[in-house]
Order: structure tokens, then C-alpha cells, then sequence
């Protein structure tokens, strides 16, 4: 029986890769995300809002403040996406995120559908579960 788990846990952890390639928001975010792990901050600024680069001007501007603000997001350990549900014009699709020091984070993406398609119009760092409490 504990191999039978532990071989669905595996198969369903090689299989999530291959979920966010059939959902277009998760997509984006795992885009935008491997754009951040590689310092390619002009291209994870593409699948950011008309608002949001409107609101940061240049890719570098908008890195210094992921790096800055979003350590978990700049530099993750691992990657969850987890439910979306429509808030007004948005899809928020909720993302757990582990960082380098093992804490996790859940974070909040606002997705807003443009011409281009799905773009990231904000990030709300939400309140992670209490482990163990």
C-alpha cells in the first residue's frame, strides 16, 4: 500500500509540469517565473499587465522590484499552483510558493485577459497556513 502511495504521489508530481501547458494562466505564471530564474527580466516584464508596465516603465525597474519585494518569487524552491476563481475582471489563480529558506508562501496572481492574452496584473503575498498549529 506505501508504495502504491508513494508512486502516486510521484506520477502526479511528474504530471503538474504538464498542467499549467494545458491551463493558459498557469502558463504564464510558470513563464514568467523560469523569465525570473534565468534574469531575463525583459521578458518576464512581457506577461506583465499593460497597468503594470505602465505602472514600472522599463524591465529593470520592474526586476529590482521583484528581487526586491518578491524573494520568494525571484528565486522559488518550488512552485504549487493551486485553485483560481473570478474576482470581478480578474482570475485569481492562488500559487504556493517554498522559497530557498524552506518557508511557504501563497501568493495571490491577479490575471487580467488582454488582446495578447492572459497577463499578470498584480501579486497579493497572502497568509500561509500555519503548519502544524
Amino acid at each position: 500500500m506505501r508504495i502504491a502511495i508513494l508512486s502516486f504521489i510521484t506520477a502526479l508530481g511528474l504530471a503538474l509540469p504538464g498542467l499549467a501547458q494545458d491551463n493558459p494562466i498557469a502558463k504564464v505564471i510558470s513563464d514568467q517565473l523560469a523569465a525570473f530564474q534565468a534574469d531575463d527580466f525583459e521578458t518576464a516584464f512581457t506577461y506583465a499587465s499593460p497597468n503594470i508596465k505602465r505602472l514600472f516603465g522599463t524591465p529593470e525597474r520592474f526586476g529590482q522590484m521583484v528581487r526586491d519585494g518578491y524573494p520568494m518569487v525571484h528565486r522559488p524552491a518550488e512552485v504549487r499552483m493551486l485553485d483560481q476563481s473570478p474576482v470581478g475582471p480578474h482570475v485569481i489563480q492562488r500559487v504556493m510558493m517554498r522559497d530557498s529558506s524552506g518557508r511557504v508562501h501563497i501568493l495571490a496572481y491577479a490575471m487580467v485577459e488582454t488582446p495578447e492574452g492572459w497577463q499578470i496584473n498584480g501579486v497579493q503575498i497572502l497568509r500561509a497556513p500555519e503548519v502544524g498549529a
